[in-house]
């Protein structure tokens, strides 16, 4: 391994200005990852052509690949810096912000997005109180996994960022908030508000929007079962439907 390694990064000074590319050397480290270059530019930021430049922006916080902060593109696919280990990567590494957020600067985006959708869908459970109830209904160990897996989620925006179907011509959420849609009419509890969730996610933007391409099972970090999910809520909000148009005759 070379002393140093090649960064070739994508950067952007804000949303108006145009983008531009540059490169860095940083000094190579055993078992570095992406995010420990991206400091090494921080500390000294000078490029390739020994130029003093500005340091390179981008997102970070539990480092450990839970909060999907920091994802973006690393050669050419979506995927979390932090896990991203410089010895496993293919040189020069290639860094790009996500394509279906706001830039804010350089590998920064703003994924506000995700969250107002996760809000149209009510992704959160309801509670009557904040005193001791007993235990809940129990659960099968089916839904139990089931609904587990749904929610390691961390909102990264990697199955967006792979899904044809989002897009600047498009509201179609995304795979992530259909599943978690899916994951809270789970919920013995949460099953209470599963019409106006099925309301939501049948109307504009929501499940009938997706192109069954399935890119988000091949992006997604954390191997949710998005196939699945999209397949249920499918089959869902037509029940629903039926069942309003149904009532309405």
């Amino acid at each position: 391994m070379a002393d140093t390694i090649r960064l070739k990064i994508k950067r952007q000074e804000n949303a108006e200005s145009q983008p531009y590319w540059e490169e860095f050397d940083v000094p190579y480290q055993k078992n570095m990852n992406v995010i420990s270059a991206l400091m090494e530019i921080q500390l000294n930021p000078v490029n390739a052509k020994g130029q003093k430049t500005t340091p390179v922006v981008w997102d970070c916080s539990c480092l450990e690949e839970v909060c999907g902060a920091c994802t973006m593109i690393i050669n050419k696919k979506a995927r979390q810096a932090c896990s991203a280990l410089v010895d496993q990567l293919d040189k020069p590494i290639v860094l790009e912000p996500l394509t279906k957020f706001p830039v804010v600067c350089d590998l920064m985006v703003d994924r506000q997005i995700m969250f107002e959708y996760l809000k149209k869908v009510k992704a959160w459970i309801d509670v009557d109180g904040y005193y001791f109830a007993g235990p809940g209904p129990r659960v099968p160990e089916k839904v139990r996994r089931f609904a587990y897996d749904l929610s390691r989620c961390m909102t990264c925006g990697c199955c967006m960022e792979a899904c044809p179907n989002v897009n600047d011509k498009s509201t179609f959420m995304g795979p992530a908030v259909i599943a978690q849609t899916r994951l809270f009419t789970l919920h013995p509890t949460g099953e209470a508000n599963k019409e106006e969730r099925l309301d939501a996610i049948s109307g504009k933007g929501g499940v009938a929007e997706c192109g069954n391409a399935q890119n988000c099972i091949q992006v997604c970090p954390k191997g949710l079962p998005l196939r699945r999910a999209i397949g249920e809520m499918n089959r869902l909000t037509f029940s629903h439907s039926l069942k309003k148009w149904l009532k309405a005759e």
